[in-house]
């Protein structure tokens, strides 16, 4: 009888915490807006600031392979692997984490990002990450991983105002997603960990330094032809291995000035969704 009443309460909890998020509706629509995009919407009216959000929605057959390839390395390299939770990188998270007395790196999945960007406001309480962990397992376990994947590069922030690849391509590069260079994704690649810190064609050595990691990483997983590189006056190559995009990810400090932010027509039709205010 008690376990009984635990289930019924257990589903219940569950009930409460998914009802007003419609997950299904995102397996054949578009979302017209996200929270994040309805946050800024209310940080600009607090500031008396203008804000015209752009978000070009793009399928995922219309993204340049390499920003693909730049994205799933630099956010998830093992996103085609887990079930929405990678406790390898949560793992190594806790431990910088631990090490520097603070929050300085973050394990999330591209699914875990994509449902804070989707649904939840950054704001940090227990039940803000409870919700965040069962929105994930719903998101996993409702929408194919490809599905996942075109939602989050269509809805991710890139800079003020700008949401998903193709904005960020045209604001950046005055090209469309498909036509990006190796380079250019990289580039945009290289910004989430703080999209509106940093700028993809900024010329700081930090983020020249994460640009060239990253094409490196793309290079030794087999996306790349592998670059020359010169050591001490003599020419090698970084050797192709099929298995560096399952390897684990050492995550990179960000300088101390600078903290991690808080992820044609359309195949799908759209579809507003209301975003929760936790």
């Amino acid at each position: 009888m008690i376990c009984r009443l635990c289930q019924l309460a257990l589903f219940g909890f569950l009930v409460y915490l998914l009802w007003p998020y419609n997950v299904l509706q995102l397996k054949r629509r578009n979302p017209r807006t996200t929270s994040l995009i309805e946050l800024r919407k209310q940080e600009a009216r607090r500031k008396h600031a203008p804000f015209h959000p752009q978000m070009i929605w793009k399928n995922l057959g219309e993204i340049s392979p390499d920003m693909i390839h730049a994205i799933l390395l630099a956010e998830d390299d093992r996103f085609y692997v887990h079930h929405g939770f990678d406790m390898e990188q949560i793992g190594i998270a806790f431990q910088r984490n631990w090490q520097k007395k603070r929050y300085v790196y973050g394990g999330s999945t591209i699914t875990q990002q994509l449902a804070r960007t989707l649904f939840l406001r950054p704001r940090k309480s227990i039940i803000r990450k409870i919700k965040e962990a069962v929105l994930t397992v719903y998101l996993e376990a409702t929408l194919p991983k490809k599905r996942i994947l075109e939602l989050y590069l269509n809805v991710a922030e890139w800079g003020t105002g700008i949401f998903g690849v193709q904005a960020a391509s045209q604001a950046y590069f005055h090209k469309d997603a498909l036509d990006l260079t190796a380079d250019e994704a990289v580039a945009l690649a290289s910004v989430l960990p703080s999209p509106r810190r940093w700028s993809p064609i900024s010329e700081k050595a930090f983020m020249a330094r994460r640009r060239t990691q990253l094409l490196e990483r793309m290079a030794k997983a087999g996306y790349l032809p592998p670059p020359a590189y010169f050591l001490d006056g003599e020419s090698t190559t970084i050797p192709f291995d099929p298995n560096a995009l399952f390897a684990p990810q050492e995550p990179e400090q960000i300088p101390e000035q600078t903290q991690p932010d808080a992820p044609a027509e359309p195949s799908h039709p759209d579809v507003t969704i209301d975003p929760a205010n936790p």
